[in-house]
């Protein structure tokens, strides 16, 4: 750092010194007129001797010249005296403006450095940076350090006799610790309420029932509610999880996300901009994972130094049109935000009124769960599933995007 200022100063020193010689040098070249003038006299003066050596003027001619020469030389010399004083503020003026220079590079530089530099850090080579995010990933927090620094979390207003029968639920499990429905049941139903340290415990049962018989999706789930029980922090033992599930399945949407999220945690933008954007090009249209992907892949694109890049189209995709998302990227992340709210609002009310596709209620459901309004995706929710109550293939559909905001499993 003090070798990269260091080079800064000299360097504005050196342009401001090259500023201050180009002005003197055309104040020399362009000096007072009187000046140029009696050079000029000068000249005629050894000029006439020339002519009269060659016969060219008589003596008589070559004397009156001299003489008129003279006198103008004298009357050049005085106004050129008078003068002489307001000849140094020129070279005054180059020095104030050489110095001005300097102070502006320097200045200027200093500003633009924090504006878009690191102050406080040194080089960092691309080895160097790996080691970085290599220790950063070894050394960072474990699931039980991420949870006790969480703030204390209420749970999700239900409905009295929803809030018995989860209770009954519970005691019914811990009598019965081999139930593998009675612990998908549990883990759905205090997912639902916002207990994600109560639902990945029911999630871990659940895997330690079924053993080898678990899928990718198990452990995904398992993963998910980990993540979310630590404030959106992927752990060290989530991610463990995370490559069992991908291990049984390497396609598996909810697990691709998360180990991008993890590596941009982790000082690796490169590798999570890499995973979100082919996860981005591979998945269909309602995938779960597409909005929290979307709302940050131009920063992790920026972060990983690819600056050119334009988030690919999402064909038939619920939400917003092509015009809104142009809009929406030159909006600031406040406004960015505003206006998906905004949507979500908008996209409530006319279900509410007018009613809509599965396909509208998940995609709801998920955005909410996206922003973080919990209680509204439950209710929502619960909406849905008296609106399809007579409807099981759009109860599921819908229930997918109540899976995607971490109401159920």
């Amino acid at each position: 750092m003090t070798l990269f200022w260091i080079a800064i100063v000299l360097l504005a020193t050196a342009m401001a010194g090259l500023l201050a010689v180009a002005l003197l040098r055309g104040q020399r070249h362009t000096g007072p007129a009187e000046a140029f003038d009696l050079q000029v006299y000068r000249d005629q003066l050894t000029e006439v001797d020339r002519d009269l050596t060659r016969s060219v003027i008589s003596d008589e001619d070559a004397e009156r010249l001299r003489t008129e020469i003279s006198r103008r030389i004298l009357a050049a010399d005085a106004k050129s005296n008078s003068t002489g004083a307001a000849g140094s503020q020129p070279y005054t003026l180059g020095v104030s403006v050489a110095v001005l220079v300097a102070g502006f590079l320097v200045g200027g530089s200093y500003w633009l450095y924090s504006q878009i530099g690191a102050p406080g850090y040194g080089d960092l080579g691309l080895a160097t940076r790996l080691e970085m995010a290599e220790a950063a990933r070894e050394n960072r927090p474990s699931q039980q350090e991420a949870e006790s620094q969480m703030p204390p979390t209420k749970e999700t207003e239900i409905q009295p006799e929803y809030a018995a029968l989860v209770q009954r639920l519970r005691s019914a499990v811990s009598e019965r610790p081999d139930d593998l429905q009675g612990h998908v049941l549990l883990a759905r139903s205090e997912a639902a309420m916002g207990n994600y340290t109560a639902a990945y415990a029911a999630q871990q049962a659940i895997l330690s029932i079924k053993g080898n018989t678990a899928t990718g999706k198990d452990y995904a789930d398992l993963a998910d509610m980990m993540v979310l029980a630590a404030g959106g922090y992927v752990s060290p033992e989530a991610e463990r999880v995370l490559e069992a599930a991908l291990t049984r399945d390497p396609e598996n949407g909810v697990s691709l996300y998360y180990m991008g999220l993890m590596m941009a945690q982790t000082g690796r933008p490169d590798v999570a901009f890499r995973l979100w954007d082919r996860l981005l090009r591979q998945s269909p249209a309602d995938a779960a994972w597409l909005p929290p992907i979307l709302s940050q892949i131009e920063e992790m694109a920026f972060r990983a130094g690819v600056s050119d890049y334009q988030v690919p189209t999402i064909v038939d995709m619920p939400g917003p049109s092509t015009d809104d998302v142009e809009a929406a990227g030159e909006m600031s992340t406040e406004d960015r935000q505003e206006m998906i709210r905004g949507m979500v609002a908008r996209l409530s009310d006319r279900l509410a009124t007018e009613g809509g596709t599965p396909e509208e209620w998940a995609r709801l459901i998920s955005s909410l769960g996206v922003l973080g309004d919990e209680a509204q995706a439950i209710a929502i929710w619960n909406n849905a599933q008296e609106v399809f109550a007579n409807n099981p293939e759009a109860l599921d559909v819908v229930r997918e995007g109540a899976r995607a905001a971490g109401l159920v499993l």
